[in-house]
């Protein structure tokens, strides 16, 4: 937020001068003591005595005013404090000298109450009037005053035109004062709508981890962690080739209605998108409110057959609007220990984000996987599967690996086929069965019935 434009500037009416108009009332009210001074004992009988303490008073004004405008650093409120004091202390010794005339008495008495309601609180209401009695008592000790019931009209008239005149300004210039304030107020609501817009947008840009830790200003959340991860890749194969034929309108749509419902599903199943690659979508599971390994890897997958789900039913929203090519997204899934934390340059562009061999290795299932095909490693398949049913696809190279990694294909979550599976698969010590009924061919169908009617008879024997 800009906070410029509230900085101080002389001549409108913003509180950055309000020692220098406090100044201009303190004048007011110590010419007002001085004058009630002189006009009791200073006409037509001169008293030296009131003269001159009148003119301390105003030599006093000019010197506290001098310190109040070079405004000492680091002394500020001490300062205000101790001319408020002497201001109190001087008035009493003035109504002393002038024989703590009644109407005067009263009037200043209640501007001293006034002036410490509006520019302080109960302390300074407590430390002026304490100020303004030791200025009565100490003058009275050294000068006793008469004590007059009535009071004379002059006098009286000096301390009410003075009096009346500074609660006049004082008025005047609280009204000026709230009506700057609402001004400002009603500045900062503007600037906060528009911060709170600016964030809003913003927040779209970043993770919910980088979000959360620059507005609760917690670097720790973004320092550099190992951390077991389950780490999802995916891209909607053939798309560049699509991207050639339409239009660049046509396509920027077709990928926001893409990566604006595979977002969804990623926030459905708690997972964490690190980052757009183009028509590319790499998550994170584990990261920040983890579930434990199993449970991330299952989210993670069951994440995928959803979008995979979802997938069919935007190939046929995309056919409608004249897009005959059919899109189809291929999955990688890696589960394993990654390095999170913030990488780039500290003085240009930082990167939130996950490093690591097991993202490379979910990077390359994902490229090895055929559309409409997930991938996982055999880490993540250990994690998932007595809940997703998977099929052994062999060992694949993979590149920058200078081993075969073992993969599996995910079916579907056991509890989605029923009695109408058509791939069966189970694993135990001494056997092993992995039937996939879509793919038995007709001519076989004898031959394996044969070795599963040999398998049972051969275990029927060794009951």
């Amino acid at each position: 937020m800009d906070h410029s434009r509230f900085m101080s500037k002389p001549g409108n009416t913003d509180l950055w001068f309000l020692p220098q108009r406090q100044f201009y009332f303190r004048t007011l009210v110590i010419f007002s003591a001085a004058g009630t001074l002189v006009s009791y004992r200073g006409w037509p009988d001169i008293d030296w005595l009131a003269i001159g303490f009148a003119i301390f008073m105003l030599l006093y004004l000019v010197v506290s005013g001098y310190m109040a405008k070079i405004r000492f650093p680091g002394q500020e409120a001490a300062l205000d404090r101790y001319i408020g004091w002497a201001d109190a202390a001087l008035i009493g010794v003035s109504l002393c000298l002038a024989d703590f005339q009644t109407l005067p008495t009263v009037l200043f008495a209640i501007l001293i109450q006034f002036n410490a309601a509006v520019t302080g609180g109960s302390r300074k209401w407590l430390e002026d009037n304490i100020s303004f009695i030791i200025g009565c008592v100490s003058c009275g000790l050294i000068a006793p005053p008469e004590w007059k019931a009535s009071s004379e009209v002059n006098t009286s008239a000096t301390a009410l035109i003075g009096v009346g005149a500074y609660v006049t300004l004082s008025g005047l210039f609280m009204n000026k004062r709230n009506r700057a304030l609402n001004t400002k107020v009603g500045e900062l609501e503007e600037d906060l709508d528009r911060t709170k817009s600016r964030a809003f947008r913003l927040s779209r840009y970043l993770s919910p981890t980088v979000w959360n830790a620059i507005t609760t200003e917690n670097d720790k959340m973004l320092q550099t962690d190992r951390k077991r991860l389950t780490i999802f890749f995916s891209d909607i194969q053939g798309f560049t080739a699509l991207s050639e034929e339409l239009e660049a309108e046509t396509l920027a749509a077709l990928l926001n209605t893409y990566l604006t419902e595979m977002t969804k599903i990623v926030a459905h199943f708690g997972g964490t998108v690190d980052k757009f690659m183009g028509d590319g979508i790499m998550v994170v599971f584990g990261d920040g409110k983890t579930r434990g390994a199993k449970e991330d890897c299952l989210r993670c997958v069951s994440m995928a057959i959803a979008m995979r789900k979802r997938m069919k039913v935007l190939q046929n929203h995309w056919f409608r609007q004249g897009i005959k090519r059919k899109l189809e997204i291929r999955m990688g899934i890696n589960t394993g220990f990654c390095t999170v934390g913030t990488f780039g340059a500290k003085a240009h562009h930082l990167d939130f984000t996950v490093l690591g061999t097991h993202v490379n290795l979910a990077s390359r299932l994902e490229s090895a996987a055929d559309p409409g095909e997930i991938l996982l490693s055999h880490e993540s398949w250990s994690l998932i599967k007595d809940t997703i049913l998977c099929t052994n696809k062999g060992m694949v190279e993979a590149k920058g690996f200078s081993y075969p990694i073992e993969v599996y294909q995910v079916i579907d979550l056991r509890k989605n086929l029923g009695g109408a599976q058509t791939y069966l698969e189970t694993n135990t010590e001494g056997f092993t069965m992995q039937l996939d009924l879509d793919k038995v061919r007709n001519y076989e169908r004898d031959k394996v019935i044969g070795d599963l009617e040999k398998a049972l008879d051969s275990l029927r024997e060794n009951d």
